[in-house]
């Protein structure tokens, strides 16, 4: 057999030592040593191998908006929604097009191959729609691109949003979003868990819900999408993001909530960046930290993967496309600090990510699309600690992006000449 690329001598995440061979698109095989030639080798001796990077939360029509037209200047949630009302008027097709090709540029040199992205749709003309479909066209070789319609006014709040997600949905965009604890009353936003999960239903979608992003230990319309979930066979099928009201509810009605959640096979997408950033603001001491429940819902054996949500834009003015800055963020304010937590988080980036996202032909194993990262890094957990160069970043079987190994010299009298932050333990 012959190879048109081989990566070869790389560490795999388990820390198996292999060869990758890639025909085409394709994952052809991953052995100890692949003694054949290739019309390219990639030489990862002492490097991480892994998935590519994904990211199930992100906004990519505000992304790299950041000013435009002010600073959030109080940094709450509800600012950032009312600054980017300012801004939609001002959107042009062109703009958006243009910043979310450039955010995609630096998704693709960091190894983030696949992203969810919501869109607004509450804005009639539905130009960042259009213009978002237009970017996953002209990034399918390298991103898989999903789009959420996204009422961020409110699906019975905002008058056209109803009408505007259906319209947005017909245009060919993927998944069903909502904003429930932002309607106008409790009830409107559990019936609008209720109607979006029918439609999504009906139309055999996927549901991905904004849901009780808020620090009121009320907002319980996660059980109202775990009820429908269930009752409308949606299992595996459904996320719910953010669900930081969790993190001030009642330990009881956790213990009741967590297993309807399990139970309706509903995957959360906390966003620790944002998260922590944007919640607690009505807070002094204590103040609260603004992650939902990771560790219990993991004990619980609810999928979860960590998202990016907002790169320089009315919500984030910071952020470089980079999951293991997301992923150092999540363990730290989880508190998830054991080897086995921490590489689990390195996993949650990559292999959860993409199993939440439904895109089953991405991993490392023969027959999986050919689409991998080399990282300077020697396991998992060093490479959440250094969040390290992307050596070469191959996708669908092509090289896409390659940077040197960068170190640091030194000009100490007795010490090396140069240095890194890599670990290699005494070998005795």
């Amino acid at each position: 057999m012959t190879f048109d690329l081989i990566v070869r001598g790389g560490i795999l995440p388990d820390g198996t030592i292999a060869d990758i061979g890639i025909i085409g698109e394709t994952i052809a095989a991953i052995e100890p040593q692949l003694n054949v030639s290739a019309g390219t080798a990639i030489d990862a001796h002492g490097n991480l191998i892994s998935p590519p990077f994904v990211d199930p939360h992100f906004h990519m029509d505000a992304t790299l908006s950041l000013g435009i037209p002010r600073i959030n200047a109080s940094g709450t949630l509800l600012e950032g929604i009312s600054l980017w009302g300012e801004l939609k008027p001002l959107l042009t097709h062109e703009a958006v097009r243009e910043r979310a090709l450039a955010y995609c540029d630096w998704a693709v040199s960091m190894g983030l191959l696949a992203i969810r992205t919501h869109v607004d749709v509450c804005d009639t003309r539905l130009l960042a729609v259009e213009a978002l479909l237009d970017v996953k066209k002209t990034v399918a070789p390298y991103i898989d691109l999903q789009l959420v319609a996204f009422p961020q006014d409110g699906f019975y709040r905002s008058p056209t949003a109803r009408d505007n997600t259906i319209r947005a949905l017909d245009m060919g965009v993927d998944i069903v979003g909502g904003i429930p604890h932002f309607e106008r009353t409790m009830a409107d936003g559990t019936r609008s868990v209720t109607e979006l999960c029918e439609i999504a239903a009906k139309r055999g979608l996927m549901v991905d819900l904004h849901c009780d992003e808020t620090d009121d230990p009320l907002s319980r319309h996660i059980e109202q999408l775990a009820y429908e979930t269930q009752r409308l066979g949606l299992q595996g099928r459904v996320a719910g993001s953010h669900l930081t009201s969790m993190h001030s509810m009642d330990n009881y009605y956790v213990s009741k909530l967590l297993p309807l959640i399990a139970e309706a096979g509903i995957s959360a997408i906390p966003n620790p960046l944002i998260n922590i950033m944007l919640q607690g603001r009505h807070d002094t001491y204590p103040k609260r930290r603004g992650l939902t429940r990771v560790k219990e819902m993991l004990a619980h054996g609810i999928r979860v993967g960590w998202g990016q949500d907002c790169v320089l834009d009315p919500w984030y003015s910071l952020g470089t496309a980079d999951m293991l800055d997301v992923a150092f963020m999540g363990l730290h304010v989880a508190q998830m600090s054991s080897p086995a937590d921490m590489a689990r988080c390195f996993d949650m980036v990559t292999n959860v990510n993409a199993a939440i996202m439904g895109l089953d032909h991405l991993g490392l194993a023969v027959g999986k699309r050919a689409s991998l990262v080399v990282l300077d890094a020697g396991d998992p957990v060093e490479a959440l600690r250094l969040r390290p160069e992307r050596l070469c970043v191959i996708a669908r079987g092509k090289v896409v992006a390659e940077r040197a190994r960068q170190e640091t010299r030194l000009s100490i009298a007795g010490r090396p000449a140069t240095v890194n932050r890599r670990h290699r333990p005494p070998t005795s």
